[in-house]
Parts: C-alpha cells; sequence; structure tokens
C-alpha cells in the first residue's frame, strides 16, 4: 500500500480487502476487544484475563507480552493497538502495591479513548476451579443486571453500558431456543459488583414450556470500583451518532397507543349519499301499473272523506 497526499491507495487485491473491512459501514462489525497485561501483574489478574479472554472469543485479542503503559496517565499506546487490531473495547490488567489485582475496562471512538472504568479484584474462583460443563465458544450470553445502583448513579450508568458493550456479542435478528445458553449476572450491592457466570439448563416440566435450572461455570468475580475516566456528554453524543440510512422513516397516517395497538387512518373522498346501495324491501318497492293507480285513487277517496 502507497500513500499519496494523505489517501493510502492500494497495490493488491488483498490490501484492496482489507481497507474496504476498515471502511466505515452503516452496519459495523462487530467489536473487537484487546486484552493485555501491564509491566507488574499476579497470576490472578493474568488468570482472569484469560478467563474473560475465553468468554469474549472469537471476538477478542490476547497479547501475552507485558506492555509498560498506564491508561491513565498516558494512552497512546493503547491507540495504537486499537488502530493496528481495528479493537474498540479493550481490558488491561495489572498488579502494584497501591492498586492489588487491578483490571481496566475501557472503550475507543475513532482510536481514541471514550471511557474506562477500573475495578479491583477481590474475590475470584476461576474457569477451572469450577468443575462443570462449560459453554461452547461464541455463545451469545444473556445479560442480567440486578441492583438500583445501575439506574440511578453515573458511575455504574456507564459501567452497565460498558460492560453490556463489551460481553454482549454480535448482534442477530433471532435466536433459537436452546442457543439462549448462557448467563452473566452483574449484582451491584454495598458498593460492591459481583459478576457470575451460569449455563442454562433445559428440563422437562411436564408441559410445553421447559423448566429451567441454573449451573455456575465460572469464572466469579468480587469486584470493588476505583478510579473512572467519563467522556463529556458532547462526545457521548457524537459517538452514539447514527446516519441518516439506518434511522427508521416514518409512516404517515399511523400510530400506537399505550398498550402498542397499532391504528391506522383512511382518507376517503366524499360520497354522494342518494346513490348508495341499500338493502332493499317490498314496503320500500315502488309500484307500477294498474296496482299504483289504484292506491293512488284510494288514497284520495280517504282524503275527500276526512274533508267532509
Amino acid at each position: 500500500m502507497k500513500q499519496y497526499g494523505g489517501v493510502i491507495k492500494p497495490k493488491t487485491k488483498r490490501a484492496k480487502r482489507f481497507l474496504d473491512n476498515r471502511a466505515p459501514k452503516l452496519t459495523e462489525n462487530v467489536k473487537n476487544a484487546m486484552i493485555m497485561k501491564g509491566g507488574n501483574t499476579s497470576m490472578t489478574v493474568t488468570q482472569a484475563l484469560k478467563d474473560i479472554y475465553a468468554l469474549k472469543k472469537p471476538s477478542a485479542v490476547l497479547y501475552k507480552k507485558k506492555n509498560i503503559t498506564r491508561p491513565f496517565e498516558d494512552s497512546t499506546s493503547l491507540e495504537f493497538f486499537s488502530k493496528k487490531t481495528d479493537s474498540s473495547l479493550f481490558l488491561f490488567g495489572s498488579h502494584n502495591k497501591k492498586r492489588p489485582n487491578n483490571l481496566i475496562f475501557g472503550r475507543l471512538f475513532d482510536f481514541h479513548v471514550l471511557d474506562m472504568i477500573e475495578l479491583g479484584i477481590e474475590k475470584y474462583n476461576s474457569l477451572s476451579d469450577i468443575k462443570s460443563s462449560k459453554c461452547p465458544e461464541g455463545t451469545k450470553p444473556m445479560l442480567v443486571f440486578a441492583g438500583d445502583a445501575f439506574d440511578h448513579e453515573n458511575e455504574h450508568k456507564c459501567l452497565k453500558s460498558l460492560l453490556t458493550d463489551f460481553f454482549r456479542g454480535p448482534v442477530v435478528p433471532s435466536v433459537r431456543l436452546a442457543g439462549l445458553e448462557h448467563v452473566l449476572h452483574f449484582t451491584a450491592l454495598e458498593g460492591k459488583i459481583y459478576m457470575r457466570s451460569y449455563r442454562s439448563l433445559l428440563k422437562k416440566s411436564g408441559c410445553r414450556t421447559p423448566r429451567i435450572e441454573l449451573e455456575e461455570i465460572g469464572p466469579s468475580f468480587d469486584f470493588i470500583l476505583r478510579r473512572t475516566h467519563l467522556a463529556s456528554d458532547d462526545l457521548y453524543k457524537t459517538a452514539h451518532k447514527q446516519p441518516k440510512a439506518l434511522k427508521p422513516k416514518k409512516k404517515k397516517n399511523i400510530s400506537h397507543d399505550t398498550f402498542g395497538t397499532k391504528f391506522g387512518r383512511l382518507h376517503m373522498q366524499k360520497q354522494d349519499l342518494a346513490k348508495l346501495q341499500t338493502r332493499k324491501m317490498k314496503g320500500l318497492r315502488k309500484r307500477r301499473g294498474p296496482a299504483a293507480a289504484a292506491v293512488v285513487a284510494g288514497e284520495t277517496s280517504l282524503k275527500t272523506t276526512e274533508v267532509e
């Protein structure tokens, strides 16, 4: 590939396909995540990164080498790697005396850091610690958020949005019942965030609807909220902006009530009621011939007798 005046032109078909895949689209690709560790890590952080990578596969890249960087002080290294791997999500693990067993979840917009939240691991059980059958790779999880903090506190609202972006997987039009197999449950309680991973089992219930049981498969985390870096409202608005082609077109003369019932309004031309076809009855039928004349004569005779 060669660059002419800031425009990169491909020289081969492979390079052209690569640039077309990176080009902006109406419906963007699945968000990739890069998972890396800092200069100092612990066994807990290293294993936690591997387990989260197992949940995120195949839309993730795991860096095994150490990266000496501090995202809250300098994010240029993260922005460089995001541009290299076309990733808009990142997870950074580190460990030190001041902040032990540290994980940083973050998002990028236009290859620049949008927001990031730092979580500390207080308790952790890995995938290998919990002996049970696991979900297949690439299973789209169901996300459950419990706790009033996710709805009222600003930092927890941002954390909920970030975790949803990180774990939701590809956007699909429909999911079969047997595909609803993996459940990720997040609970905010007393200043801590509890993350649990379950596998849903469909049992016989004697009727058409199966009975559902949850089996913990790991990993499980007890997090504590630490530092946060949130974007401004204007930057959030720019990041959430959608192209006009994706916005649903407003249909005329169609409305919905509070219950979701659909109503339509029809516009018709003015009708001539004189020509309106009604039900035919014998009593309203016009008489013809001598029978009609006899009826008219009878009516006139009745009138003359009344006058007399």
